[in-house]
């Protein structure tokens, strides 16, 4: 695929997504500059670039000063704060856009964070408006806050995609840039890499010691060599995400377990990190190489040096030693892969990388969800999936077992323009596809536990896979049948019917009030819901339409009330929160629900 037939296929899908908005009766216009935040965003988070996003948009002045805000993305143990502006010009043509513009983006964005940081922007807001709890969670965690970065998004392409480091309060900011180039580098894995040169000499002393292996075909050579931590954290700090363009991953917390271990060890064995760690894969376009202070061959320095593979070792390497001073890292040593790159074509070369980033993440996975994939359970709900049709006996509905399955069905089936059409149209459309984490948000959130839901994806998931290992009783849950296949597909349903009811009624913690709300209704309605019409009709009535509406009010007043003015992303955590939400004060449903009756 080119970048033109990728900016038309992204396009197509925005207002697809708009469409289906629109047919739905959704209150009010889905603007399409937050449908593309939306898909950006969401994609970003898949690859590990940042954390569950949220759109919060947000326009306006304190002072003289403009401010804008499209989303933002708080890590859980909020030490890390990603904050999204959105400039999309909804074109069908490679477009240009300028500097000034994303830079204005980015200045405005910036002002948003200082004026959050600083108490200002709290201070001006009343306590009703959805970036207002926001606001006063930035003026209370920014001091503890150890990385925080701003995206400009944009559908036009950027000639610069970072910009200097900005310092906010005390805070060094990274600006950057997701344009549609580098957009589609990411969704196909082809990254580009930067003109970096490190010279070991000038960061570690002396050459790195090193086994070099002249390459027995024309595409690359390799060598072995050991990094210093002490280098390897000056070279992130130097060059920051610019070294990671080439990964399939990028950094994103030093709390999950493998980062956590990492952490753990720099702190209490350091000595012992080189037989503790897999080490890092590195790419390059030259080597120069030279002696080391003991006259052994070294490596005397790197152009074009990429990190492919170990983006998530270099980082919390960095980030360790900066909220833990005390760490030694002179004791520290990283194994390193490298790989020169020999082809003189372009598109060879950019394949090979892309390949070797494919295949060096490949096997340590990173998902929960990746590694249920073979449960029986799964395994049987996509057996029913491919072999139970929708009531017009043409349509089914796609439960995506192994991330991918879907793209490598169309390929497969869809090959020609006839026949992918079809199946993009009628047989299974992408608004017919169910993920693994997906069924997890769908069936805990009618289980009444939206708390759960509103951990984020995996967190939920893994939640999940606990009731299905232990059920209610401490016994694995049976089998699905096709009857509770359908009903699965209702409750999803359900739940996207309502995400698209409450979208645009509230600017910001939408899934919350929609997990939250269909909670409430299976909490009030479950036990007589008619979950065969749902299935009948693919929808839900005209009538439980606008009861939601107005339930939805409700939810989202119960859920700021109980707050106490915490964000609701964070409070909609916390189980006290769904007793709370129940506690609240709801309208009686209408008399003629067919859904209810």
């Amino acid at each position: 695929m080119e970048l033109q037939e990728f900016l038309n296929q992204l396009q197509d899908e925005v207002h697809q997504e708009i469409e289906g908005r629109i047919k739905s009766n959704e209150d009010g216009f889905p603007y399409p500059e937050l449908v593309f935040s939306e898909k950006v965003m969401e994609h970003m988070s898949e690859i590990g670039m940042t954390f569950d996003p949220e759109i919060c948009h947000y326009s306006g002045k304190v002072g003289n000063a403009n401010l804008r805000l499209t989303g933002f993305s708080l890590s859980e143990d909020m030490e890390q704060l990603d904050l999204f502006v959105c400039l999309y010009s909804d074109t069908r043509e490679i477009q240009q856009i300028s500097e000034t513009e994303t830079k204005t983006a980015a200045e405005q964005c910036l002002r948003f964070l200082a004026k959050c940081a600083d108490g200002q922007l709290a201070a001006t807001m009343h306590e009703s408006n959805d970036a207002y709890a926001f606001a006063l969670t930035i003026e209370q965690c920014y001091s503890s806050l150890e990385q925080v970065r701003v995206y400009v998004l944009t559908d036009r392409v950027a000639k610069s995609k970072n910009f200097k480091s900005r310092e906010v309060g005390g805070k060094t900011v990274k600006l950057e840039v997701m344009d549609i180039e580098r957009l589609f580098r990411h969704w196909s894995e082809g990254k580009p890499r930067d003109e970096l040169i490190v010279n070991f000499e000038d960061v570690s002393g002396t050459a790195l010691p090193c086994v070099y292996v002249p390459g027995q075909i024309d595409d690359y050579d390799y060598a072995l060599t050991v990094i210093n931590g002490d280098a390897l954290r000056f070279i992130y700090e130097k060059y920051g995400p610019r070294l990671l363009e080439a990964n399939v991953r990028s950094f994103l917390s030093s709390t999950g377990k493998i980062n956590r271990g990492i952490r753990d060890t720099l702190r209490n064995d350091p000595e012992k990190f080189m037989a503790y760690n897999n080490g890092i894969v590195l790419v390059a376009d030259e080597i120069m190489l030279g002696k080391t202070s003991d006259g052994g061959p070294g490596i005397k320095g790197l152009k074009g040096m990429q990190i492919v593979n170990g983006g998530q070792t270099t980082a919390s390497i960095y980030f360790s030693k900066k909220k833990f001073p005390e760490i030694d890292l002179a004791s520290v040593r990283i194994p390193a892969k490298i790989i020169i790159l020999k082809s003189t074509s372009p598109e060879d070369e950019e394949s090979l990388v892309s390949d070797i980033s494919r295949y060096a993440n490949s096997q340590n996975s990173v998902k929960q969800s990746d590694l249920a994939a073979n449960k029986p359970f799964h395994v049987e709900i996509e057996k029913l999936a491919s072999s139970t049709y929708c009531p017009n006996g043409i349509g089914r509905w796609f439960y995506e077992r192994a991330a991918g399955s879907y793209n490598t069905l169309l390929t497969r089936e869809g090959n020609t323009p006839a026949k992918l059409k079809t199946l993009k149209t009628d047989v299974i459309p992408s608004s017919r596809k169910i993920t693994k984490t997906d069924l997890a948000k769908y069936m805990l959130t009618w289980d009444r536990r939206p708390d759960l839901v509103s951990l984020g994806s995996q967190k939920n998931f893994e939640k999940f896979m606990d009731y299905i290992n232990t059920g209610l009783d401490g016994n694995p849950l049976p089998m699905p049948t096709v009857s509770e296949f359908k009903n699965m597909v209702s409750k999803a349903i359900i739940y996207k019917k309502t995400s698209a009811l409450v979208r645009p009624m509230f600017p910001a913690f939408q899934g919350n009030v929609a997990t939250y709300l269909v909670a409430m209704l299976s909490e009030f309605h479950g036990s007589k819901f008619n979950f065969d019409r749902v299935w009948t009709n693919q929808d839900i009535s005209s009538e439980l339409r606008n009861q939601l509406k107005i339930w939805a009010g409700e939810v989202n007043s119960a859920l700021h009330k109980s707050s106490a003015g915490r964000m609701i992303s964070e409070w909609a955590k916390k189980s006290e929160c769904w007793e709370a939400v129940k506690d609240g004060k709801y309208s009686p449903p209408a008399d003629n629900i067919p859904e209810l009756n």
